[in-house]
């Protein structure tokens, strides 16, 4: 069944109670979940109303780099009790160098660089840069305090366990690693090419069901609620949270991919092996409201392009049934 027709379906059986009007849009949910390839979770709130639709919203799946969502709002509450500047410059030396995407790795040419900590902000949300996500982890307080500041929000369904370095090295494979303080890009790759093909399967396939950094669907939709009503961070720091995830740059073809051209979307994605993510809040046409909507898929056997067709269909899908039903 097309998304129009889809769409068209869930709006002519649909009525009642709130309760009552989410099985059919659920049901529409799990047969276009069927296209990723892998077990899907999606929650989705429209804040104004509350109205929540969820498919497997109490799972727990890996976060990849979604992860990097509470890590900035971690940050920013140390911005606003005064404890870190947005024009600090922040320091990293070829040790703070991570795996994986790092446009910091691709600029730097293995030497120390500095920025503002407000550029590492945009860098790891807007562009999901490992290396920043690392240094900003670090000036959170590291896993413990994001893990932390998440559940005095709250939101207990959302745990960042582990650094992204370490994260992304326990993903190819790799066990056991030198302090931090000595790791260089070289080292890491030594380390990761020491891993046999058997090996590096296995850790990807136990990366699906591993409970550490990872979130339920029904709580990172829990969080994006509290951000969009803007009571996580001062003013100040929630607009600019706002700004740099409403601009990133990855993912254009998973919540954003088949929505109406120039619909505001403030995202943030993640992607690791058979796990890809979206979790963003989506501005609804004519004074319709908010949507918070968490995809994610794990343990999938396609390809990434078919993934983000999968998550972009689910998210017009709930698009349209808020647009059409209304709040």
């Amino acid at each position: 069944m097309s998304i129009a027709l889809c769409a068209f379906a869930l709006m002519m059986t649909t009525s009642g109670a709130v309760r009552a009007q989410t099985p059919p849009l659920e049901r529409a949910i799990k047969r276009l979940a069927e296209s990723s390839g892998g077990i899907v979770g999606v929650s989705a709130i429209h804040i104004e109303s509350g109205r929540r639709v969820s498919v497997n919203g109490s799972l727990r799946f890996p976060m990849a780099s979604v992860y990097k969502l509470p890590i900035a709002l971690r940050v920013l509450q140390r911005v606003d009790r005064g404890e870190l500047r947005l024009n600090a410059p922040v320091t990293l030396s070829t040790h703070d160098f991570r795996p994986g995407h790092s446009p910091i790795v691709e600029f730097a040419n293995n030497k120390p660089v500095t920025l503002p900590l407000e550029r590492l902000l945009e860098l790891m949300l807007g562009e999901s840069d490992n290396s920043a996500s690392d240094a900003l982890l670090r000036l959170a307080g590291g896993p413990a305090a994001v893990t932390n500041r998440m559940q005095a929000l709250g939101i207990m369904g959302i745990n960042v366990s582990r650094p992204e370095g370490q994260l992304i090295l326990n993903h190819r494979g790799v066990r056991e690693l030198p302090p931090e303080s000595e790791w260089t890009m070289a080292i890491l790759d030594s380390l990761s090419a020491k891993i046999t093909q058997a090996e590096r399967e296995a850790a990807a396939a136990a990366y699906a069901d591993d409970p550490r950094d990872t979130s339920t669907p029904d709580a990172m939709a829990d969080l994006l609620v509290r951000i969009q009503r803007r009571d996580v961070l001062e003013p100040a720091s929630m607009e600019r949270l706002l700004q740099i995830t409403t601009a990133t740059q990855t993912g254009p073809a998973r919540l954003k991919g088949l929505l109406p051209i120039g619909t505001v979307v403030a995202h943030k994605t993640g992607t690791m092996g058979g796990t890809t993510n979206d979790v963003g809040i989506v501005t609804l046409p004519d004074d319709a409201g908010h949507l918070a909507i968490a995809v994610f898929v794990k343990a999938s056997t396609k390809d990434v392009p078919e993934r983000e067709r999968a998550i972009a269909e689910i998210a017009r899908t709930v698009y349209d049934f808020f647009v059409l039903k209304g709040q």
